[in-house]
């Protein structure tokens, strides 16, 4: 549509000014006006045209003459086409022809020249090559000259013209044949003189026949008689160290171990820039791989000899049948005996302890094992840096453990006499280890809760097991993170967790329950001071051996020390695991392997000393608290303009108005700071936090007990008393303590609000009354009301 045919379609009544639905003269005259305005813009519109035609005309006119101009003009460039370039085109043709043929012609003067050329280099190598095998006997030339005849294409050599044109009188034989008998007699004679020179020990020789093996095209027979060479050198250094006067005890075998990898690795890191550089990038791999046939046999004697002189095989069964006896009967339903002391005998009565197994030669070997497996890792991640490939960005892939070591029977023997014996006496060491520390397990001494007496010991207050044990912890995990093996940590650390969760956890748990238990011996007294200390002990045990194993594995880890857990990211910039364990993810599961422990054991301390808390709070503090708020508001009348009765009281207080504060802060210091004295910080957090509940409890039901027993002036006085004891409780802890007191404080807030203030604030509820008030509410608007009429007076 035109935007013509737009500006008639835009002055088209509407339907509703359609004249045959008119309902009213004034109707039919607006639609008439309507209809007369388009007809006008048609007229115009047509009129327009009209005046145009002329226009239009002359330009057809025009038109007509320049085509007919145009047909002539194609006409005659037709006559030109057909008459004078037709000639030109064939012409073009035949000459594009021609310099197509000579091109041709002239590649195939090129090829044969090159062919002659090449014939004539393969005639001079093999004339070449069988003259310097003959009188001059000059192998490196001979050796060039069969490089460059294996530089000739093979069809330039078993073609006609070659054998045709290079045989000689000299040497009858065809190109082909004479190359492969001067290589199968230059490789023969290479050969010969290397193994010599090897056998001489003249290594200027070695490498000189060596170099040529490459040139003749005999490349794995070089690089296998140099493997065997290696191999010799690496033998005799072997059978020297092991058949040294020296004693076979310490650390022999381990040392036998790190000389037989050490001289290998000087072998490989020595000779691989020769080696490539004549053979060509890679060719090291092989040697390499001969290399670990040798070492397959030597190291796999020296582990051999090592168990059966170590008699590996009978420690591992005289520890698998160790029966464990303490720790069995410490967990049997029967209470043992206690009070075991350094200085006395170190078995209990009851017990005997069974010395099957000598934990030192156990030490001795887990050392020993630990040093090898080391050095085992350490060769391998050196091999596999070696024959690392790269990728096609020239770039090294990921490092992983070469097939030839993976299967290597020294990977076996490492695997059935190193690695697994070593898992069995680890985890045995370990559990002996805490064994032992039980046995000889010794609790502070001269801890008493009476504040006047100073403490002798330092704390930490905790008994003697649980630095014996977390040093124990430490050496088994260092020594078997220094193994840098997979299945080592797959093996051991789960023990250390298992044995941490049940043997040392369940001790302590044991003896906070059947030996320590905070417990009166008399219905409605406390229980005796022993009990209380040997159960805060208990508690510092189980809050410093959590903290102790954090900071033994994030050591370990390379993380710094927090005193809270924190989600660990791996930093592969400066991150020990991964220098230890590079091969594929192996960092990232000894890491898990490593927070497990962590976070498996904290995980039961804390279950355990959360209930420990609820007990001291059940047996000790909720009994001393009684007392203290009992006396805290003796003779205390909140009725009365003063506190009349306490004035005529027997204490010695200057000033009655702060007489409920000291009462209480006098009593509470006096069962809390005894306590504080003994328990580590985190714990007394804790069992504050819980005594403080308690106490906001307690508190909170005492006021509601003062209903219509309170005058308006006493509401004052009592809110300061409470505020008090609140600031007394909470001194020296978190200010988060004081939340307990939420309720308490606004109860105490509420009896002494004005009238006008609580007219006010009486049918608010929710933010809005927040925002009025300015006090985050614990209480709803029943307990406000409750609170409010605590007030003498108030309905």
């Amino acid at each position: 549509m035109s935007a013509d045919d737009l500006h008639v379609d835009s002055h088209r009544p509407s339907p509703a000014a359609n004249i045959y639905t008119a309902s009213s003269i004034q109707e039919i005259r607006d639609v008439l006006t309507e209809l007369g305005k388009r007809e006008a813009t048609v007229n115009a519109r047509l009129d327009d045209l009209l005046a145009t035609q002329k226009d239009l005309s002359r330009h057809l006119a025009r038109l007509d003459l320049a085509r007919a101009q145009l047909g002539s003009q194609v006409v005659a460039t037709r006559a030109i086409g057909n008459g004078m370039l037709s000639s030109a085109a064939s012409t073009a043709h035949r000459l594009s022809a021609a310099v197509k043929r000579l091109d041709q012609e002239q590649a195939a003067v090129k090829a044969t020249l090159q062919v002659v050329e090449q014939v004539a280099e393969l005639k001079a190598c093999i004339l070449g090559v069988h003259g310097s095998m003959s009188a001059p006997q000059d192998w490196e030339t001979a050796a060039t000259y069969l490089y460059r005849a294996s530089q000739i294409p093979d069809s330039v050599i078993d073609g006609a013209f070659a054998e045709e044109i290079v045989p000689t009188a000299e040497v009858p034989d065809a190109p082909r044949q004479t190359i492969n008998a001067a290589a199968e007699s230059l490789c023969g004679l290479f050969l010969r003189e290397f193994e010599s020179a090897a056998k001489e020990g003249d290594g200027a020789r070695v490498t000189r026949f060596f170099k040529l093996f490459p040139l003749i095209g005999r490349s794995d027979v070089g690089l296998e008689a140099y493997g065997r060479y290696v191999c010799s050198g690496i033998a005799a250094r072997a059978r020297s160290n092991m058949n040294t006067t020296q004693r076979r005890d310490g650390l022999f075998y381990a040392n036998a171990l790190t000389k037989l990898f050490e001289h290998i690795a000087q072998i490989v890191d020595g000779h691989e820039p020769l080696v490539e550089r004549h053979y060509g990038v890679g060719s090291m791999t092989k040697v390499v791989e001969r290399i670990q046939v040798e070492a397959d046999s030597q190291g796999g004697l020296i582990l051999d000899t090592w168990a059966d002189e170590r008699h590996i095989s009978r420690k591992l069964t005289d520890i698998k049948s160790y029966p464990f006896t303490f720790l069995v009967q410490s967990f049997m339903s029967q209470k043992p005996s206690t009070n075991l002391s350094r200085t006395g005998s170190p078995t209990p009565a009851g017990t005997t302890e069974d010395d099957s197994v000598d934990m030192k030669e156990i030490d001795a070997l887990l050392n020993e094992g630990a040093i090898m497996l080391g050095r085992w890792s350490l060769y391998v991640r050196f091999l596999a840096s070696k024959t690392n490939q790269l990728d096609e960005d020239d770039e090294a892939t990921p490092l992983t453990i070469p097939a030839f070591i993976t299967h290597s029977t020294l990977q076996k023997k490492v695997q059935d006499l190193l690695v697994e014996p070593f898992n069995l006496m680890a985890t045995f060491f370990f559990r002996r280890s805490v064994e032992k520390s039980f046995q000889l397990d010794e609790p502070p001494s001269e801890l008493t809760l009476n504040p006047t007496k100073p403490l002798t010991a330092n704390p930490p207050f905790i008994t003697s097991a649980v630095d014996d044990v977390m040093y124990m912890v430490n050496q088994v995990l260092q020594r078997t993170l220094s193994t840098s093996q997979r299945s080592v940590i797959a093996s051991v650390l789960p023990s250390i967790s298992r044995v941490l969760g049940s043997d040392f956890y369940g001790m302590i748990q044991r003896r906070m329950r059947d030996e320590s238990y905070p417990k009166a011996a008399i219905q409605g007294a406390l229980p005796p001071e022993s009990l209380i200390i040997s159960f805060l002990v208990q508690i510092n045990n189980l809050d410093i051996a959590t903290d102790y194993v954090r900071r033994i594995i994030r050591t370990s880890l390379g993380q710094p020390q927090q005193s809270q857990p924190q989600p660990q990211i791996i930093d592969p910039t400066n991150n020990p695991i991964i220098d230890a364990f590079p091969f594929a993810s192996e960092a990232i599961f000894v890491t898990k392997a490593l927070q497990n422990i962590e976070s498996t054991f904290s995980q039961k301390t804390t279950e355990l000393i959360t209930e420990a808390v609820e007990v001291m709070l059940k047996q000790v503090m909720r009994p001393r608290l009684r007392p203290v708020l009992a006396e805290t508001f003796r003779d205390i009348d909140y009725t009365t303009a003063h506190h009349n009765a306490a004035m005529n009281s027997s204490d010695d207080e200057s000033d009655h108005e702060e007489l409920v504060v000291a009462r209480f802060e006098r009593g509470w210091q006096a069962f809390t700071l005894p306590l504080k004295r003994i328990v580590t910080p985190h714990t007394y957090a804790l069992l504050l936090n819980s005594t403080t509940l308690h106490l906001s409890r307690t508190l909170e039901k005492r006021l509601w007990a003062l209903r219509n027993r309170v005058s308006p002036l006493g509401a004052i006085r009592l809110e300061r008393d409470i505020a008090g004891i609140v600031a007394a409780a909470v001194k020296g802890g978190p200010y988060e303590l004081r939340d307990g007191f939420a309720r308490c404080m606004q109860i105490t807030l509420l009896i002494s609000m004005e009238d006008e203030e609580w007219s006010e604030l009486e049918p608010l509820d929710g933010k809005e009354l927040e925002a009025v008030s300015g006090v985050s509410w614990v209480l709803d608007r029943d307990e406000r009301k409750r609170a409010r009429a605590i007030v003498d007076g108030e309905k």
